[in-house]
């Protein structure tokens, strides 16, 4: 076989790429997975009970969001804690604290630029991380380079970006005026702030087909992120793309796969938003046999597969993001 590119697996046919994956050309003997848990949703397998407030998650907006994207209506921010103000935000990261937490992420809804108003929040931030040593992971949206150095200056410890390849996409789903050039800008201020940065790219969020997937990874690779996340759209009750058919798990795998070809040496994992039941078992499954470094919610087959393969594991209660602190952690004690 020629050597395999990340561009030739988007050539492929289905049953081609089944069959690249069945021959484990992806995977590693002696490899390491990270399984998460947090906080905001409850999970329980036969190696892992979630914990309730370990890693919680904020909304700077309350239940507010500009954009009502048709995917998401604002039903997300429902999981968060509300907050209106900084001193708000203090005191629930100080309540956190006091009921265990070891971090929390702050995200929220969108303006109508497609931003996520944290500035207003910076004073909170630095307080959260200086007071409370909490571990603080940002949701940014699309973002410019001077509230970029501002969150750098307050130690964020992550910023958290969905990267759209896709004009379509942006335009019909996020029913946001922005440009996919503009998201080609955010990554690149959060690089020139020196932030941690982990871009999250979306599978099938244009009506549950693929749609730039693989630009949005070009997008990536033209910046040093410390991790990629790869997510995929899933249906939520109350939507208007409630009846939208997800896209299929053979499509996750074949970002996954891109993104491991693309990245080799950075930290990938599959983030918490993808579709359930067989759905994510199947998904699951394969984003290892992609090549995967972490997994949040992890299926029971995921599990499973991990032991079949002796591979180390390990679970957490904090966001797949800090993957690419563990992963380093994890390589120096496979060593």
């Amino acid at each position: 076989m020629s050597p395999i590119s990340a561009e030739s697996i988007w050539r492929l046919t289905l049953s081609d790429f089944v069959a690249l994956l069945d021959s484990n050309v992806f995977m590693q003997k002696n490899h390491k997975v990270c399984f998460y848990a947090p906080s905001f949703s409850y999970y329980s397998s036969n190696a892992f009970c979630s914990s309730s407030m370990a890693f919680p998650t904020v909304s700077v907006t309350g239940d507010s969001c500009a954009l009502n994207c048709r995917h998401c209506g604002g039903k997300v921010l429902s999981t968060m804690r509300p907050v209106v103000t900084s001193e708000d935000l203090f005191d629930v990261c100080s309540e956190f604290k006091r009921l265990g937490a070891v971090g929390c992420l702050i995200s929220g809804g969108c303006l109508s630029n497609g931003t996520v108003p944290l500035r207003p929040f910076v004073t909170a931030i630095a307080r959260v991380k200086q007071e409370l040593g909490l571990t603080v992971f940002v949701h940014t949206g699309i973002i410019d380079l001077e509230t970029a150095i501002l969150l750098k200056q307050v130690n964020v410890d992550a910023a958290l970006i969905d990267v759209i390849g896709s004009q379509e996409t942006i335009n019909k789903i996020y029913r946001l005026n922005a440009t996919v050039h503009e998201y080609v800008e955010s990554l690149v201020a959060l690089q020139k702030a020196g932030l941690n940065f982990v871009p999250h790219v979306i599978v099938g969020l244009n009506d549950g087909k693929l749609d730039e997937e693989y630009t949005a990874l070009q997008m990536i690779s033209q910046v040093k992120p410390s991790a990629v996340v790869i997510i995929a759209f899933m249906p939520l009750p109350g939507t208007e793309m409630i009846n939208v058919k997800p896209p299929q798990p053979h499509d996750v795998a074949r970002v996954v796969a891109s993104a491991r070809l693309m990245f080799p040496n950075i930290p990938i994992a599959l983030g918490c938003m993808r579709p359930k039941g067989e759905l994510r078992t199947t998904t699951d499954v394969l984003a290892l046999k992609s090549g995967v470094d972490a997994i949040a919610f992890p299926s029971q087959a995921a599990i499973d597969f991990a032991k079949t393969q002796n591979w180390f594991t390990s679970f957490s209660p904090c966001c797949c993001a800090k993957i690419f602190t563990d992963f380093n952690i994890n390589k120096q004690q496979l060593e």
